[in-house]
């Protein structure tokens, strides 16, 4: 059985002129999968991670986690499930700059509340020396570079040791030696600690590295071989 499994999803706003952002989506994710999903701007991509990723409910369809209907879940359930079992790093890091890297690597763990002060004090130098961030701890943001900024992201994503990892153009403000950093991490959550990663990605040189790409054009998947298959923007 899959770990993420998703059902003839789709995603419409509805309106004077309704909106289809995802139609009809079939998608599964294996655990320590490594997938990215590319296609041109506005084509749905972000739009079929945020639904993945809980952070937004489908119109129609279902998605399974771990096998569980997650279309039952009340909006407590599904804030607690993001919490505990999945991981987010987007573009921009969104740290608190006004917290250290390892205060903002805490919060998820303070908010899920299952760790002792000092264990989350453990865990979170551990995984920001994991990250190559050894000496940085106390540093806040602006004090670090890009791609240390989003190193903090990702340890923070890791905080509460989640199943999957969902990344929206996690290199897209990075300069190419960052990028490749936080491209060779996603990879190694993947073959290394067996994590599944989903990643959003219009880099050409990141989508390369995944065991497999899903292609979206105009809010639906293109099927694999496809003539038509999309072309990322």
């Amino acid at each position: 059985m899959s770990l993420l499994r998703a059902e003839k999803i789709t995603r419409r706003l509805e309106g004077e002129v309704p909106v289809t952002l995802v139609a009809d989506a079939d998608v599964s994710i294996e655990r320590g999968e490594f997938v990215v999903i590319r296609g041109p701007s506005g084509s749905g991509k972000s739009s079929l991670l945020y639904l993945l990723g809980l952070l937004d409910r489908p119109t129609s369809g279902k998605l399974w986690l771990e096998d569980e209907d997650t279309s039952r879940f009340d909006e407590d359930r599904l804030a607690e499930t993001r919490l505990e079992k999945l991981g987010f790093v987007f573009q921009f890091h969104f740290l608190l700059n006004e917290f250290s890297a390892r205060d903002n690597v805490m919060m998820p763990m303070r908010r899920l509340g299952k760790l002792s002060s000092d264990a989350q004090q453990q865990r979170s130098g551990q995984l920001l020396r994991d990250l190559g961030l050894d000496g940085h701890e106390h540093k806040r943001p602006s004090q670090l570079s890009g791609g240390q900024r989003q190193r903090v992201a990702i340890a923070r994503a890791l905080a509460n040791d989640p199943l999957i990892i969902l990344a929206d153009e996690p290199t897209g403000a990075l300069d190419t030696k960052s990028s490749e950093n936080v491209r060779g991490i996603l990879r190694e959550l993947a073959t290394v600690q067996h994590r599944s990663v989903v990643a959003v990605s219009h880099d050409v040189h990141f989508a390369s590295v995944a065991d497999r790409q899903i292609e979206i054009v105009d809010g639906r998947i293109v099927p694999p071989g496809d003539a038509g298959a999309a072309t990322a923007v």
